[in-house]
């Protein structure tokens, strides 16, 4: 797998924003060349909101276990919730213990070097053995975003009517 592949892949689920940080857009030079994909109905960027996957494409100061410094070396990221964390790695979220796992381990579906106790896998360098893994984290990832965004909507909605109601009375 290839981060242009999975990039692909994201964009065809539909309604996602992909962000690639670089020197023009005046992001941290550290986010440069790495992926950052929201779900994103209009297209704009989510204010307040995590992205549901990511690409990294190299060590971060606290996020060097994967040892994304080997060449070509990538990790994609996905936040998987409970459940499939919990399928995945055989433990919660709050029982993963970073002594007792390679992150650097490449082609393995692994909890995240930092995000794991939040819910979030990771796979480095995927290849065939996760290449169906990472597909369909990464679209359970995105139908989370999607349930987050239009359960959101229908809060602001109801907000929206409440208000104007209120403002009649």
């Amino acid at each position: 797998m290839t981060v242009d592949e999975i990039i692909e892949f994201v964009a065809g689920l539909g309604d996602v924003l992909t962000m690639r940080p670089g020197p023009e857009d005046g992001s941290p030079k550290i986010s440069w060349g790495d992926v950052f994909f929201y779900y994103s109905a209009d297209g704009h960027t989510p204010s307040g909101v995590q992205p549901f996957a990511t690409i990294v494409t190299k060590d971060y100061p606290d996020d060097d276990a994967s040892h994304l410094d080997r060449p070509g070396a990538f990790r994609v990221n996905m936040s998987a919730g409970l459940v499939e964390f919990t399928r995945w790695t055989g433990r919660t979220p709050s029982e993963i213990s970073s002594e007792d796992v390679d992150y650097a381990h490449d082609d393995t579906v692994l909890p995240h070097p930092v995000y794991g106790t939040a819910g979030w896998l990771s796979v480095t360098n995927p290849g065939p053995d996760t290449q169906a893994a990472v597909y369909d984290l990464l679209s359970l990832a995105h139908a989370r975003a999607r349930t987050r965004y239009e359960r959101n909507e229908a809060r602001a909605q109801n907000v929206s009517q409440v208000s104007e109601s209120n403002s009649r009375a």
